[in-house]
């Protein structure tokens, strides 16, 4: 009798489960143009100053200018419950969206976004990314 192994495994449980099953991006067919969602969370050198805050969110309002953004969205922590999971110390987070691979990586060589980090990098002490496409 042969021994099951992972790839039978994964294979009866897909048809078992009507071939529902979610895929990571890395196994997804990179044939597929997919949207990508860029998530960059700011902190502050000076999280007490106004007017660094206020430097830091111009510069953030330029880069919606780019033409690859699709959607753009400038935040700060909400007043929500207090949890474990949560995460509140960042004062600005952006949130980009970008038809495809392509358009993000053309946002980042753009000249407004390599001005934004000419200008804006000596206000802030540490600086979060998250990069996702959509499945």
């Amino acid at each position: 009798m042969k021994r099951p192994n992972r790839r039978t495994f994964l294979s009866k449980a897909m048809t078992l489960s009507g071939g529902i099953t979610m895929v990571p991006a890395a196994m997804a067919s990179p044939d597929k143009k997919r949207q990508v969602i860029h998530h960059v969370f700011f902190w502050l050198k000076n999280p007490n100053s106004t007017e660094d805050l206020n430097k830091l969110l111009d510069g953030l309002r330029s880069l919606e200018k780019i033409e690859a953004v699709r959607q753009y969205h400038i935040g700060i922590p909400a007043l929500t419950e207090a949890r474990a999971v949560v995460d509140k110390t960042y004062a600005v987070s952006a949130l980009s969206f970008f038809d495809d691979l392509e358009g993000q990586n053309a946002y980042q060589v753009h000249p407004l976004h390599k001005k934004f980090v000419e200008t804006c990098s000596p206000l802030w002490s540490r600086i979060q990314v998250y990069d996702a496409v959509d499945l």
